[in-house]
């Protein structure tokens, strides 16, 4: 029977699909290659990818999520919204062995959080990879465990960088990845990995009703996240009060300026009263140094904006109108 959905073109001379011929054999080729690419990824990085079960108080069950062992004596990156505020959680890992664990850290502004395998085990860790690398269309593999089917993989590739994203604490994510690898619910906090077997990302969002359109906080906000929870048991940020992206520098005004980098962290919002707002900056302003330190993106913001510079008044080398100009900005705690 003809099934009206399914149309084909065919080349009129040999009555066979269009193109089928010569490309055929490079077509398959590379099919294969992809094919063994995901597939060495996820036999390297699926054992670190784990179930998390929260606990709340008096023994109540939370929800579940995803997670990956960044380190083999068992930290564990997840999202703040899988840990719900519990202190406390149950970790199965892909071999089946059932651990408990604490939570060391919970970041809601970054949607991240920080958890510990409490007994004394060594286990499969993955590689952080440097989210700055990345660029749109390279493969992007999603592990997790979405809806409770357990190691589930998914592909496809990173869509844009540089997004922003509402956390649940009304703060701005910033510099976070988009990806059209499928998400579903307990998909979060699992893994965003490149073809180089490194974690580029922590899923964390998907749009609903939307097709393709889902989202990671990416690995060098979760390095630094995780640095700073493991110092101090939370993330102690100095407060600048924009909302930012990163921005290719027009190559003719950075030869000009001798500037170092090929990008900056261009201001998109400004928060009314806050630092940046005090000190003159305006929307549409790029970044170009905090401190002294070049700046080539918004991870690199986030990571200067550390909590050695809360209570300081700090230079900010912005570019304004093709102009480079110093504004000093009086910091305080976020």
């Amino acid at each position: 029977m003809f099934d009206p959905t399914l149309t084909f073109l065919l080349d009129e001379s040999s009555g066979q699909p269009a193109g089928a011929g010569a490309n055929v054999p490079a077509d398959a080729a590379l099919l294969d290659a992809y094919s063994r690419t995901v597939t060495d990824v996820v036999e390297r990085v699926a054992p670190s990818v784990v179930r998390l079960e929260v606990q709340h108080g008096e023994g109540r069950r939370g929800g579940t999520g995803s997670g990956v062992i960044v380190s083999p004596d068992g930290l564990i990156l997840t999202n703040s919204h899988v840990v719900q505020g519990a202190k406390r959680a149950r970790v199965t890992t892909l071999d089946g062995r059932d651990l408990s664990a604490r939570v060391l850290g919970d970041d809601p502004d970054t949607d991240l959080a920080l958890v510990r395998v409490e007994e004394d085990t060594t286990l499969p860790a993955a590689t952080l990879g440097d989210s700055k690398r990345l660029k749109p269309g390279e493969i992007a593999i999603a592990i997790g465990n979405p809806l409770g089917f357990d190691a589930t993989v998914t592909a496809g590739i990173v869509s844009a960088l540089g997004r922003s994203l509402r956390a649940k604490s009304g703060r701005t994510i910033d510099d976070v990845i988009q990806t059209d690898a499928a998400l579903n619910p307990g998909n979060s906090g699992g893994p965003l990995v490149s073809s180089r077997g490194e974690v580029i990302g922590i899923n964390t969002a998907m749009i609903a009703g939307a097709q393709g359109i889902c989202f990671a906080v990416a690995a060098n906000t979760a390095l630094f996240v995780l640095g700073e929870i493991i110092r101090h048991g939370r993330v102690r940020r100095a407060r600048l009060g924009i909302g930012g992206g990163t921005v290719p520098l027009p190559r003719r005004i950075a030869l000009r300026l001798g500037l170092t980098q090929a990008t900056g962290a261009v201001v998109t919002s400004v928060e009314k009263g806050g630092p940046a707002d005090e000190a003159g900056l305006l929307t549409g302003d790029i970044v170009l140094a905090v401190d002294g330190t070049p700046v080539s993106g918004t991870d690199d913001l986030i990571r200067l904006l550390d909590a050695d510079k809360i209570g300081r008044t700090i230079p900010l080398d912005i570019l304004r109108r093709s102009e480079k100009r110093r504004f000093w900005v009086a910091l305080r705690e976020r």
